[in-house]
């Protein structure tokens, strides 16, 4: 088992759950962040005062699959998202050593 991670635009969320949906993945979690990379961004006010560094509002999708279906999903991704600008996103993909639903007890595969 994988786990994949796709940071994104706010805008491309929909892209991303789309092309999820469309690999039958076991589901989808999904976090709004700020923060910055190569494009850097804008600081932002709280509280009255300027702070942090340059931030930027991006979309966090989270899934676990299979290796072939993140594998599969993986293509697909990088595929509809490439603009070539800075800020098309990043797509990170983990091993998973086990799963546990802890309703059932079930581990692995089963447990998804």
């Amino acid at each position: 088992m994988k786990k994949l991670t796709v940071i994104v635009k706010p805008s491309r969320r929909e892209d991303v759950i789309e092309i999820m949906e469309s690999c039958a993945v076991y589901g989808v979690m999904e976090t709004d962040i700020t923060g910055y990379g190569n494009q850097k961004g804008f600081k932002v006010m709280y509280r009255g005062q300027m702070s942090g560094p340059n931030v930027l509002m991006k979309c966090k999708l989270e899934t676990i699959g299979d290796d072939k279906t993140i594998e599969v999903l993986k293509g697909f991704l990088q595929k509809k998202l490439f603009t070539g600008d800075v800020g098309d996103g990043k797509i990170f993909v983990e091993k998973v050593a086990d799963v546990i639903r802890i309703r059932t007890g079930e581990r692995g595969e089963k447990a998804m």
